[in-house]
């Protein structure tokens, strides 16, 4: 029951921030862009752990890569004991992360707070912001983020 609960709640924050995406462009940028022909099949995409990238901390899979959906994305990372992805940092583009297991310590400009499971961080653009494994095990999230660079 728990783990319906939160793909439900993942499942719930994708389709709000793929709505936000894709509704908050004007005509003249939807016109622009290529649309790939959308079929069940490729849009549904099951975990695989012999198609994870490996990363410095750990691993990360794409369930939505950045050329498929005009930028937005949607990545599972997976941190190891005391490790982060990478320093805090910034970019144009909002974020959001959603701890599935594990304790984060979310950074945020200045300030820290630490959450586990079921905890979501929004990162609004431009705003310096990290996560990073404090937890006692590994860490696993999802990460939503539309890319703006994508034409």
């Amino acid at each position: 029951m728990k783990s319906n609960l939160k793909i439900s709640l993942v499942l719930w924050i994708v389709h709000l921030f793929l709505c936000a995406t894709v509704y908050g462009q004007n005509a003249d940028d939807t016109s622009k862009k290529m649309h790939p022909v959308y079929t069940i099949d490729n849009c549904v995409t099951p975990f695989n752990i012999n198609d994870v990238d490996s990363t410095k901390a750990g691993w990360q899979f794409w369930f939505v890569d950045k050329n498929f959906a005009n930028g937005f994305t949607l990545k599972m990372s997976h941190v190891e004991k005391g490790k982060a992805t990478h320093p805090p940092h910034v970019h144009q583009e909002d974020e959001i992360f959603y701890i599935i297991e594990g304790t984060a310590e979310f950074i945020l400009g200045n300030e820290t707070r630490t959450g586990g499971p079921n905890t979501s961080f929004y990162c609004p653009s431009n705003v310096s912001h990290g996560i990073r494994n404090v937890g006692n095990g590994d860490l696993k999230y999802m990460v939503i983020k539309t890319y703006l660079d994508v034409e």
